[in-house]
C-alpha cells in the first residue's frame, strides 16, 4: 500500500516501483481500464495504492466488499520487467528514478561522490594455534545452570530497537531483561547505575540495542550509553561477565558505536581512549542512510558467529548517520591479521568494497563489523535482529541469506 500525494498516482505507483525495480502497467480507458492518463497526475491526497496478490475479482469476499464499497479502480497490474509502462510508451525505472533524484541530489545527495580502496584479504577460520585457541573458546569456561541464558538489554534515552532485539533473543531460546534508564533526577540516574549493575551480574550476556542515544549528542554517537558503561558499579559489572565469567558482549548500531567509544571494541577492555583509536564517524554521504546492504562474513573467531562460514553472504538493513568505521593502517592491519575484523561490505559479487552504492559510510577496508580480541564481544552496523516472517518479504528476489544466526548462536554458547 502507499498514499497518493499531491503529485497523484502515477507518481505513487513509481515510489512503489523504484523500491524494488518492480515494473508497473498501466490500464488506461482505451484497453478498458477507467482512469484517464491526465487523471494519473491530478492531486489525490488521502487515497491509497493497493497491490493485491492475483486480481480484485479473485479478492476474498471481504476485500471485494472493502474495495466495491471504497469505489476502487483498477490502476494495472505489476510487471517483472524494470519498466513503466502506459498507452504503449515505455520508460525505464533506472531512467525515471535518476530524474526523479535529480533535483535534490546537489542538497541532499544520495552517494557519496568517492569510493574508498579496499583490498581483499583471506578468510579467517577458526583459530586453531594453542595461542589462538588460548583466548577463544567455542564455550564457557564458567557453565551456567540456567536452561534459558539470560541477556540484559538497557534501554537508553533515544533507544529504539530494544523490542526487535528482545524478541530475536526470545526467539533464539534467551531470557531478554529489558530495562529502561530512568535520568529525570541525579537519584534517579544512581539508583539505575546500580540497578544496571546487578542485572548484568545475574546475566550471561548484555546487548546494547540500536537508536539515537541523547539524540547522538554531545559531539557524536554513542557516548551516553558509553558514560553510563564508565560507571563504577556497571564497570566492574561488565569486567566481571567478561574476565571471571565468560560472558559475551554484543552492540549493534547505537551499541557498536558506544562499544568503541568505551574501548571494549577493538580492545575488550575499558579504557581512555585518544583521537589516535579506532572509531566510528560521519557517513561520507553527510547524512542519515536506511537501506539494505550485503556483508560478508570475514572470520568467525566470535561466539557471535559460531553459525557461519568465513565467506557467507547476508543481505542486511542499515539505519544510521555516524556507521564509517576508521583507523590508521597499521590498526586495520593488525585487527585483520588477529581475525578481529568479523563482517565487511562487499558488492553484487561477494567482493569487499568501497563503492558507495555497496559501501554506504564509507567505511575504510569495507569493514562493517569487528569483535574484542577473544571474540566475545562483537560489534556491528547492520540490524540483523530487524527480520521476521513479514519483513523484506519483497527482498525475496534476492539470493542471500538474510539471518546471521548471531541471537542463536550467542544463546546456544552458554548450552554447550
Amino acid at each position: 500500500a502507499a498514499t497518493v500525494r499531491a503529485t497523484g498516482v502515477a507518481a505513487a505507483v513509481a515510489r512503489m516501483s523504484f523500491g524494488n525495480a518492480v515494473g508497473f502497467r498501466f490500464l488506461l480507458p482505451a484497453e478498458g481500464g477507467r482512469i484517464s492518463g491526465d487523471a494519473l497526475f491530478m492531486p489525490g491526497n488521502g487515497g491509497l495504492v493497493l497491490e493485491l496478490a492475483g486480481s480484485a475479482r479473485s479478492a476474498s469476499d471481504d476485500v471485494a466488499g472493502l474495495l466495491e464499497a471504497a469505489h476502487a479502480v483498477r490502476l494495472g497490474t505489476t510487471t517483472a520487467d524494470p519498466v513503466l509502462e502506459a498507452d504503449g510508451r515505455h520508460l525505464a525505472l533506472d531512467e525515471a528514478l535518476a530524474a526523479w533524484e535529480a533535483p535534490l541530489e546537489s542538497v541532499f545527495p544520495s552517494h557519496a561522490a568517492h569510493a574508498v580502496p579496499v583490498t581483499d584479504r583471506p578468510l579467517e577460520e577458526v583459530p586453531t594455534a594453542p595461542a589462538a585457541t588460548a583466548t577463544f573458546r567455542r564455550a564457557p569456561a564458567v557453565r551456567s545452570c540456567m536452561t534459558r541464558p539470560r541477556v540484559f538489554i538497557p534501554v537508553f534515552p533515544g533507544t529504539n530497537c530494544e523490542y526487535d532485539t528482545a524478541r530475536a533473543f526470545a526467539r533464539a531460546g534467551a531470557e531478554p531483561d529489558v530495562m529502561v534508564l530512568r535520568n529525570l533526577r541525579r537519584a534517579d540516574i544512581e539508583e539505575s547505575m546500580r540497578e544496571m549493575a546487578e542485572r548484568i551480574s545475574d546475566s550471561q550476556m548484555v546487548m546494547l540495542p540500536g537508536g539515537f542515544s541523547g539524540g547522538d549528542e554531545p559531539d557524536g554517537s554513542g557516548k551516553f550509553i558509553a558514560t553510563a558503561f564508565r560507571n563504577p558499579y556497571v564497570a566492574e559489572a561488565t569486567l566481571d561477565l567478561l574476565n571471571r565469567r565468560d560472558g559475551l558482549v554484543l552492540g549493534i548500531c547505537n551499541g557498536f558505536q558506544a562499544l568503541v567509544k568505551l574501548g571494549l571494541l577493538p580492545y575488550g577492555d575499558i579504557r581512555d581512549l585518544s583521537s589516535a583509536d579506532p572509531t566510528l564517524t560521519f557517513n561520507t554521504i553527510g547524512r542519515h542512510i536506511s537501506r539494505y546492504v550485503r556483508t560478508r562474513v570475514q572470520s568467525v573467531r566470535s561466539p557471535w558467529l559460531a553459525r557461519c562460514e568465513p565467506g557467507d553472504v547476508h543481505w542486511i538493513p542499515v539505519s544510521h548517520g555516524e556507521g564509517r568505521f576508521f583507523a590508521s593502517p597499521a590498526q586495520i592491519d593488525d585487527l585483520f591479521a588477529k581475525g578481529q575484523v568479523a563482517t565487511r561490505y562487499v558488492d553484487g559479487h561477494g567482493a569487499p568494497s568501497g563503492d558507495p552504492s555497496f559501501n554506504l559510510n564509507g567505511s575504510v577496508e569495507a569493514v562493517e563489523g569487528i569483535t574484542s580480541p577473544d571474540g566475545r564481544v562483537f560489534g556491528k552496523m547492520g540490524h540483523s535482529e530487524r527480520r521476521g516472517p513479514n519483513l523484506a518479504r519483497n527482498l525475496g528476489r534476492i539470493p542471500e541469506d538474510f539471518d546471521q544466526h548471531l541471537f542463536e548462536a550467542g544463546t546456544a554458547y552458554f548450552r554447550t
